[in-house]
């Protein structure tokens, strides 16, 4: 895939109990649907997940989450067989099975390896692309993991570790994620946004993941239903500092930013 051109990667949230109540898809017809949407909207891309990552939510078996996902994606390969598919997961084993039985193109791992060590050796035998996130702790406990003694130089260094990890093993495609909303404050979320084309160092492709999450409708007093407008103004900032994929709930919405950014910079 090019990503010299930033591309839309549509969420599908096969869950009940995702942060943002308008992406929670469990029926075969609300998944349907929703991948028809995807497609329909102009999405280039889907990331499915099975197991919410919102802060506090409930753990979810092995079982259950293969079980979802088994679901979903069987659904998005009867209607959109040739998409590139990415699996948001952080377990091994169902990355394992996501790609070989069902047909993933991509792993989204949430903890860069931390929540299963043996992430890293499976990605990189599985030979797919690998989205390395940055957090610290894990989704339950996340959110009390943001003291840092210089936050924009851990989060360098950590990818810088896990990059060299990860090659060391013989992964070659890594897309970096900056982990928007996952161990870090309010104030943390918008310096790593400003600071975001640093990334760039690694030159590996960078996926930003900003649809309506806290950093949006806390700082305005809002809900994620009403963070639709600070969506497209976050994602038009993290076109300009260097995302190539940018993973969202409003598909329309955000290939609009795409194609006015582009055209921006074409001019």
């Amino acid at each position: 895939m090019d990503l010299s051109e930033t591309k839309v990667m549509g969420i599908l949230n096969v869950t009940p109990d995702s942060f943002f109540s308008g992406s929670r898809k469990q029926s075969e017809e609300e998944i349907r649907q929703r991948v028809q949407q995807i497609v329909s909207e102009g999405g280039q891309m889907i990331d499915i997940g099975a197991y919410s990552s919102r802060s506090g939510a409930d753990d979810v078996s092995q079982k259950e989450e293969m079980e979802r996902l088994a679901k979903g994606m069987k659904i998005v390969r009867e209607i959109a067989p040739d998409i590139p598919v990415s699996v948001d997961t952080f377990r091994a084993d169902v990355a394992k099975m996501a790609v070989e039985e069902l047909g993933a193109d991509i792993i989204n791992d949430i903890s860069g390896g931390e929540l299963d060590k043996e992430m890293f050796p499976t990605v990189a035998k599985l030979g797919v692309p690998y989205i390395l996130m940055h957090m610290k702790g894990n989704p339950q406990t996340m959110q009390q993991s943001t003291q840092y003694d210089d936050f924009l130089k851990e989060v360098l260094l950590y990818f810088a570790e896990k990059i060299q990890q990860l090659r060391d093993l013989g992964q070659k495609d890594i897309i970096l994620d900056p982990g928007y909303g996952f161990a870090k404050t309010l104030e943390q979320n918008y310096e790593l946004l400003y600071h975001q084309d640093a990334l760039s160092i690694f030159e590996l492709p960078i996926l930003a993941g900003i649809s309506r999450k806290s950093m949006i409708y806390r700082l305005l007093g809002t809900t994620p239903e009403e963070a639709l407008n600070g969506t497209s103004v976050l994602n038009t900032i993290a076109m300009q500092k260097g995302a190539n994929i940018l993973r969202v709930h409003d598909i329309r919405e955000c290939v609009e930013v795409v194609k006015i950014v582009s055209q921006l910079y074409l001019s």
